[in-house]
């Protein structure tokens, strides 16, 4: 009875070994794949789309799920430069794709928490008539 426990033993204690061993060369192999990333993957840069005005010397990017300040530079002019063929009014958005660096807003400055630095420019395209919701103050 003692051999049978002890073999068994032994081979419970190399089988495991042996997974152990398949483990580890199947995190090796997705180490690998994920480190082949692109220069554009591993620039630190964030690419965002939504809808982009630019007013009065102030930019605002509006996401899907955020609601950013744009650092002015720039890309934020030529930008705008863009968006100025699409737009009636000046207030009107327009839907870009960009790639940029996302900062917290320095403490004591106003403004919105998040902002972007925005560092290309990929597409700008008119926003659709009716999620054009503009605000207007005073007479038109």
């Amino acid at each position: 009875m003692k051999k049978v426990l002890t073999v068994i033993l032994c081979l419970s204690a190399f089988l495991s070994c042996k997974k152990e061993i398949k483990n580890q060369e199947r995190e090796k192999s997705i180490v690998t794949e994920n480190s082949e990333q692109t220069a554009k993957q591993s620039d630190g840069l964030t690419l965002l789309k939504g809808e982009f005005v630019y007013y009065a010397d102030a930019a605002v990017l509006q996401t899907h799920a955020e609601i950013y300040g744009v650092i002015l530079n720039d890309k934020v002019d030529e930008l705008n430069d863009k968006a100025k063929s699409f737009k009636k009014r000046p207030t009107d958005f327009v839907l870009v794709e960009v790639r940029g660096k996302i900062t917290q807003k320095p403490k004591g400055e106003e403004g919105w928490d998040n902002q972007v630095e925005i560092k290309e420019i990929l597409s700008v395209k008119p926003a659709s008539n009716e999620k054009n919701n503009v605000v207007k103050l005073g007479k038109e």
